[in-house]
């Protein structure tokens, strides 16, 4: 943003006294565009045309606050034919190669200033530890690593146990081999979640919640501490699924963005009342449908003389 600088004395300035108010006008508005758009005092004549009169502009010219082409001032340049230039506007406002040149100084302290905060949030996330990326060596020569000498006692090879073969290591090994790194003990399908983190393992009480989310389209990651859990497992068993469902949904349809986590569901959960027991736990359970076959005016009227004629004896005599 550029300012257009009028002097503190303009307002007693036999010029601007000159002109007069409403040609003044003309020149602060005329002023602020060409310090907008780096005119170098520049006025074309359509601005001038659109902020004022031309009665107000040869004002302006006549008291020597603008001046048209051809003028005979040295200090102002020649505008084009049918513009106008205010005359010193360069003496006391920048010239366009200066404020380009500012702008762009300041871009570039702002780039810098973003990647030192940048360069500083990744220090805070991920802190500098030289022990943590140097390899562990379990024979480490340094001092500090070693055991005094009063704790080194030989032990021999027969007190240690190594003196014959143990069962294991015969040929025909027990019935509790050691593991093999190669064969896990679990079955892959139950370790690969925990590897590889594709898939969190949902407890079986809260299945059936994931499932109905799912199946309604409510679609988030399950991904849960085991605090998280316990206190989910709390909440489906003091209200129901569907009224769960329910909740999340309407949730979901008023949020600004996508959920991306189940987490954004639990505080509305946790401040759902409990269901009583038996009570309809699905949209339109409590709802008794109505008999929408009615009979007609017609209809009506024909039972309604019906009845009449039933309670009349005459009527019903003849």
């Amino acid at each position: 943003m550029t300012w257009f600088k009028v002097d503190d004395t303009a307002h007693a300035h036999p010029k601007l006294l000159r002109a007069g108010n409403a040609a003044l006008g003309l020149w602060v508005r005329a002023g602020a565009y060409a310090a907008q758009h780096l005119t170098e005092g520049v006025i074309p004549g359509v601005v001038a045309q659109l902020y004022g009169t031309a009665p107000q502009a040869r004002k302006l010219v006549a008291s020597s606050l603008w001046h048209a082409a051809g003028h005979d001032c040295t200090r102002c340049k020649q505008p084009p034919a049918g513009d106008y230039v205010m005359h010193d506007f360069l003496i006391y406002n920048p010239t366009r190669a200066r404020v380009e040149d500012d702008r762009a100084k300041a871009a570039e302290r702002q780039q810098r200033a973003r990647e030192r905060a940048a360069e500083q949030r990744n220090q805070e996330r991920n802190p500098l530890d030289p022990s943590a990326n140097r390899p562990r060596i379990d024979d480490d020569p340094r001092p500090e690593k070693r055991e005094p000498s009063a704790n080194q006692i030989e032990f021999p090879e027969d007190i240690a146990g190594q003196g014959d073969q143990s069962q294991r290591d015969n040929l025909d090994p027990s019935r509790s081999p050691r593991p093999d790194p190669a064969r896990p003990a679990v079955p892959p399908t139950e370790v690969q979640p925990a590897s590889y983190g594709s898939t969190p393992a949902v407890p079986p009480n809260l299945r059936p919640l994931r499932d109905a989310l799912t199946a309604a389209g409510v679609v988030v990651e399950w991904s849960l501490t085991e605090a998280d859990w316990f206190h989910l497992e709390a909440i489906v068993k003091r209200t129901a699924v569907p009224a769960l469902v329910d909740h999340a949904r309407e949730q979901w349809r008023r949020a600004r963005s996508r959920p991306r986590s189940v987490r954004y569901f639990v505080p509305g959960w946790t401040a759902l009342p409990p269901v009583p027991t038996g009570a309809p736990t699905s949209p339109g359970a409590d709802v008794i449908p109505l008999n929408t076959a009615r009979p007609g005016r017609v209809q009506r009227a024909a039972d309604l003389f019906r009845t009449a004629a039933l309670d009349d004896p005459q009527e019903s005599a003849q």
